[in-house]
């Protein structure tokens, strides 16, 4: 699978003191999702300005396609959005994509195309002053994809938006995606990126805690919601047996945790074999907040 992007070993140290990136090593392949997660100050945005050349490394390196382009060359093929929509207010949005075209050197043609992509060929006429939050950060999309870019790079993309709005955005880039692009998407929105990412880099402090897929990280752990007549018995019959790690009682439901991968119709056999009849039975895995809050609690 093709490389994207490579870093290795990157740091960066603000003032001597603050170590915003610390050793960080990964890669990004392409045709996935990535969802850079983390809190703010985590180093997501630090990260991101590196690779884009905005921001100085203090060590380390990182390299794009494989190496084989330098970094100038390269950004060429990079869409990319890490700071607030700024266009002309009293241009239209066509005319805001036009400028860039001509900027950028790229055909005119881009621009109803982009614009039907993010959903504002019935805006294109209209002032980049009177559009909404969400609009603009969607015209700042359809401005970043002009160029056709080989990844696009998202720096908390529905920050500050409605939910009418968030769903928009996470619509886009599901489409987007779909058509191939790679995607780097730094959010502090867990529901975000289990939402449209297919992997996720966790960042803690300016270090990697996790990198994989989300599937993975979300499925590392199961459990069961119980519920019985006799709740005790199912207690007892449940702590008897060797493969159940604790049980803990929510609701008038036990939440059963294994320590070993189990499924649900060996367990209910289980209990069926020791009287038990349940009336619920669950199998669910943790959600990606669960995970990343247990993955981060000690750090």
């Amino acid at each position: 699978m093709e490389t994207i992007l490579t870093i290795k070993n990157l740091n960066k140290v603000y003032n001597k003191y603050v170590h915003a990136v610390k050793n960080l090593t990964l890669e990004i392949h392409k045709g996935n999702v990535y969802g850079i997660l983390g809190p703010n100050g985590s180093g997501k945005s630090t990260t991101l300005g590196i690779v884009l050349n905005v921001v100085n490394k203090t060590s380390g390196e990182y390299s794009w396609f494989d190496g084989k382009v330098e970094t100038h060359e390269a950004l060429k093929k990079v869409g990319a959005i890490i700071e607030r929509p700024n266009f002309y207010p009293y241009m239209t949005a066509k005319q805001n994509l036009e400028l860039v075209c001509k900027i950028k050197n790229i055909d005119y043609s881009k621009v109803q195309e982009k614009l039907g992509l993010v959903g504002l060929v019935d805006r294109e006429n209209s002032k980049f002053n009177t559009f909404s939050l969400g609009m603009k950060q969607r015209l700042a999309i359809a401005s970043a994809l002009l160029n056709d870019p080989e990844i696009l790079i998202l720096d908390e993309p529905t920050n500050g938006l409605d939910p009418q709005g968030i769903h928009q955005i996470r619509d886009i880039i599901k489409l987007i995606a779909s058509q191939g692009t790679t995607i780097l998407l730094a959010s502090h929105l867990l529901d975000e990126v289990e939402k449209v990412c297919s992997h996720v880099l966790v960042l803690r402090k300016g270090e990697m805690l996790y990198s994989g897929p989300v599937d993975q990280m979300t499925s590392n752990v199961s459990f069961f919601e119980l519920q019985s007549d006799d709740l005790d018995s199912l207690r007892v019959a449940l702590n008897s047996n060797p493969s159940i790690d604790k049980v803990i009682e929510e609701d008038g439901r036990l939440i059963v945790y294994p320590n070993v991968s189990m499924e649900a119709a060996e367990l209910n056999k289980y209990l069926f074999d020791n009287n038990i009849c349940l009336s619920h039975l669950i199998k669910r895995k943790n959600s990606l907040e669960t995970q990343f809050l247990e993955l981060t609690k000690n750090q």
